[in-house]
């Protein structure tokens, strides 16, 4: 937990509150609901995480801007969180309805490399990208696929034992005949379920939802395991079934992921979770909408896809996605275009000047205020981040509010948004913390040189910083350095 979370607990703590109510929209039930946990105070929480077979783009970034902004809200609000979020670095085949080759393979194929190499280059880049987007990759745990196949053993051996699965030359499946409740997450019926679903991926296969739980081996796999099916590999579904409840325990409070895990893979994941227990799996499914790009679906396979060193590489703050992201509701459709992103670069430059000018105005000293009551119960409505924002926005602009009471607000924000605002500037545009090394010693040489008036120098050192993606402008109060949008 970052300081600034710990301070707000402890003070929830200290004041003897209550943990406020907390609303969220459970997939499970269609329906918003107030949170209650499994434990009070405490929250266990499980992602579904990438296939480390390149790099994230920023379609499947939003899943993590979301899940951490869930954690946010619920940490402010005084409550403790367990997260995962898991790393599949096998089993993931490049369709869901078990037919095509590991998606590990496809990109040790592609890179001239093993499945290992492949999993530790992506899956260090998928933080350094969670990092950049100030989520607090060292309150979460990140378990590796690979690292949990005796738990996944062991897990389709109960299932097994429990009469829930059947052996085919292909491997070990799951009957999903025998789970009653299949497809109850998202309320599909039988035929939304089969429709699309195919029986002939392999043969012996029962019915057309049935998935496997371990693989047998190919010929030309890469990654193989003994079991007590024979060599193979297990099920991209059954992974997260195993290391939740090797982590987290049997039952969990919250599970997220994007829509389109709805469903499968989530009903594959409470048809074996809850198989082999017997009990529930999960309190509240939380699932985020599609990033479209085009009007289409981000996607690798469509080759319609952005990644964060794009948006940085342009000259865009990372937390310029963020807010754009936090700009529509977690459950709405957000459509990508380079314009809108430089509207959000704008708007959160436009937060920090005057969170900068707060910090002096007020001492950094908070008071309570209507708008922090408005802000926090938009935040606790199924994380209103849309309204939450407007409240911001129209509160710091608003003559109503005392500095301190301001400041207030722009704590709240920067707890529950995840965006750094009390930040130092050396521009409008930039967080002093955002310029490298190398940017700030051109920027001070520059300065040196106009000291001595070396104004040709200073040209030579101007064009140095555009060279880095950087303009200055000379004024007054000194040098201001903006990022240089790079053309598209």
């Amino acid at each position: 937990m970052s300081f600034l979370r710990r301070l707000f607990s402890s003070e929830a703590t200290k004041a003897g509150r209550s943990t406020p109510q907390v609303f969220f929209t459970n997939t499970l039930s269609g329906k918003k609901e107030l949170f209650v946990p499994l434990k009070a105070g405490q929250v266990l929480m499980y992602s579904c995480g990438p296939t480390v077979y390149g790099p994230a783009h920023i379609g499947n970034l939003r899943s993590y801007v979301f899940s951490d902004t869930i954690a946010r809200t619920l940490e402010a609000a005084g409550y403790r969180a367990q997260r995962v979020i898991n790393i599949t670095d096998v089993g993931h085949l490049v369709s869901d309805a078990d037919e095509g080759e590991d998606k590990m393979a496809v990109g040790a194929t592609r890179e001239h490399a093993t499945p290992e190499v492949i999993a530790d280059r992506y899956s260090k880049r998928f933080l350094e990208d969670l990092r950049s987007l100030n989520i607090d990759a060292e309150a979460i745990r990140f378990p590796h696929a690979t690292q949990y196949i005796r738990e996944q053993i062991a897990l389709a051996q109960t299932l097994e034992q429990k009469g829930f699965t059947y052996r085919i030359a292909d491997g070990l499946y799951f009957d999903t005949e025998k789970f009653p409740g299949y497809g109850k997450l998202g309320n599909f019926s039988k035929a939304d379920l089969e429709a699309g679903a195919r029986v002939a991926v392999a043969y012996g296969k029962r019915h057309p939802t049935d998935f496997a739980l371990w693989r047998a081996a190919k010929p030309n796999d890469l990654q193989r395991w003994e079991s007590p099916w024979g060599k193979g590999n297990p099920g991209w579904h059954l992974e997260c079934s195993a290391m939740s409840r090797s982590l987290l325990g049997t039952e969990i409070d919250i599970h997220t992921g994007g829509e389109d895990h709805i469903q499968v893979h989530h009903n594959n994941e409470i048809a074996q979770s809850e198989g082999a227990s017997g009990r529930r799996f999960v309190r509240y499914w939380m699932h985020n909408a599609f990033l479209t790009m085009g009007g289409e679906k981000a996607s690798k396979s469509l080759g319609n896809v952005v990644y964060l060193s794009d948006i940085i590489e342009k000259g865009f703050d990372p937390l310029a996605l963020r807010y754009f992201f936090l700009q529509a509701h977690y459950r709405t459709p957000l459509s990508f275009s380079w314009a809108a992103l430089e509207g959000a670069q704008s708007a959160l430059a436009g937060l920090r000047k005057i969170s900068f000018e707060l910090a002096d105005e007020s001492g950094k000293r908070t008071a309570p205020s209507e708008a922090r009551e408005r802000f926090l119960a938009a935040m606790r409505d199924d994380l209103a981040t849309p309204q939450a924002l407007g409240i911001l926005w129209e509160s710091l602009k608003s003559d109503e509010y005392a500095p301190r009471e301001k400041w207030g607000l722009v704590r709240d924000a920067q707890l529950h948004l995840g965006l750094t605002l009390d930040v130092p500037l050396v521009g409008d545009h930039i967080a002093l913390a955002d310029v490298p090394n190398t940017v700030r010693a051109l920027l001070e040489e520059r300065e040196a040189a106009r000291a001595v008036k070396d104004y040709a120098r200073a040209d030579e050192l101007r064009a140095a910083l555009e060279s880095a993606g950087y303009l200055v402008e000379d004024r007054p109060e000194g040098p201001q350095l903006s990022r240089a949008l790079r053309k598209k």
